[in-house]
C-alpha cells in the first residue's frame, strides 16, 4: 500500500469509493446516509489543491481509500476518511490516519479532531481504538461548533454524533 496526494483525475474514483464506502450504512438503518451524495469534485479539488487530499492505493497505484482535512483551530481536522469496502478490514484507514497525523505534526499542529456516529462500529468505536477520545462539550473550539453545527444543519444528528480528539503526544505515528 502507498499513500500519496490525490489525482486531479482520480477525483471521480473518490467519489466512487464514499458511495461504496457508505452503502453499509443502509443495514445500520442509515439510508439517508447511505443514500448521502459525496463531496463534489469541486470540493474534493480544493482539498487537492491545498495539498489536503490523500489516497491510498494498492494493484497498480489505483485509490482503493481516500482522507480529506484542514487546519481547525490548531489541529488537523479529518472532513472525510473513505475505505472502499473491497479493502475493508486491512489497516487502510488506519494508515491514512497515521498518515494526517504525521503531517499535523509536521505543521506544527497539536493533534487531529474529526467527527463521527457514535454508534456505528466502524466510526467512534473504531477511532476510540486508535487513541481519539470523544471531546465534551466544554472541550469544542470554535471551528468545530461551527462544524457541528453545519452537520446538524444537514440532519447528521438523526444518530448521535461526537467529536474526537487524538493529541499530538498520543498519535506518535500511530493509529
Amino acid at each position: 500500500m502507498r499513500i500519496r496526494p490525490a489525482a486531479p483525475d482520480e477525483l471521480p474514483a473518490l467519489q466512487d469509493i464514499e458511495r461504496a464506502a457508505g452503502a453499509a450504512f443502509r443495514d445500520l438503518g442509515m439510508s439517508a446516509i447511505a443514500d448521502d451524495d459525496p463531496p463534489a469534485l469541486g470540493v474534493l479539488d480544493r482539498y487537492r489543491r491545498a495539498g489536503r487530499a490523500w489516497v491510498a492505493c494498492a494493484d497498480g497505484d489505483r485509490p482503493m481509500a481516500y482522507l480529506i482535512c484542514e487546519p481547525v483551530d490548531g489541529s488537523l481536522h479529518i472532513e472525510q476518511v473513505s475505505v472502499h469496502p473491497d479493502f475493508a478490514h486491512r489497516g487502510v484507514g488506519r494508515a491514512l490516519l497515521a498518515h494526517a497525523s504525521d503531517r499535523a505534526a509536521g505543521q506544527g499542529l497539536t493533534g487531529v479532531t474529526l467527527t463521527t456516529f457514535t454508534e456505528v462500529p466502524w466510526n467512534a468505536p473504531y477511532y476510540a481504538r486508535l487513541g481519539f477520545r470523544p471531546l465534551d462539550e466544554t472541550e469544542l473550539t470554535p471551528g468545530l461548533r461551527k462544524i457541528r453545527a453545519r452537520e446538524a444543519e444537514l440532519g447528521l444528528d438523526q444518530w448521535p454524533r461526537a467529536c474526537m480528539r487524538r493529541d499530538r503526544s498520543r498519535s506518535g505515528g500511530q493509529t
